[in-house]
């Protein structure tokens, strides 16, 4: 039993989650309003390397040098809206990682919910559609009568 709990422990703590910083100590600003502002920015922009992470979790030399390049801008006196701005001007818009509600973005943004509705719809109609399927109907006197003929047992009269 000791033996299993030493090796899941040690799959846990090879394979379990790691807590890892990204942001190196000599990046980070002194002023501790300027560093949140920094880093609420890093969260919000795309590492261009990784794709599905924010500059600040990214350990991607690219990523450093927008984390550098973000602080240097704040540095300088730079609003939030400035140094986004600044940083898309160079990258496009590819790199914020919430894109922006614009007239170029809408099949983005509106692509999901619609195909919700429509696939929603879509299983609306199907499921009605089989309800009346599986409603008994009467059968017209043709049908009735080609039942009829179907079901009489065939008798067949052997010449001898």
């Amino acid at each position: 039993m000791r033996r299993i709990a030493g090796v899941l422990l040690a799959l846990v703590l090879a394979f379990g989650p790691s807590v890892g910083f990204a942001v190196n100590p000599d990046e980070m600003l002194k002023d501790p309003a300027l560093e949140a502002r920094a880093k609420a920015i890093s969260l919000g922009l795309r590492c261009l390397v990784c794709q599905n992470q924010s500059i600040e979790d990214s350990d991607a030399d690219l990523a450093h040098d927008l984390r550098v390049l973000v602080r240097e801008r704040i540095k300088a006196g730079d609003t939030d809206d400035q140094v986004r701005q600044f940083i898309v001007g160079r990258y496009g818009e590819f790199v914020l990682l919430q894109p922006v509600f614009a007239p170029h973005t809408l099949v983005l943004w509106l692509a999901a919910p619609v195909l919700i509705l429509v696939g929603g719809g879509a299983l609306v109609w199907l499921g009605r559609r089989r309800r009346l399927a599986d409603e008994p109907r009467e059968l017209s006197a043709e049908e009735a009568e080609m039942l009829e003929s179907l079901a009489a047992p065939k008798v067949e009269i052997a010449d001898e």
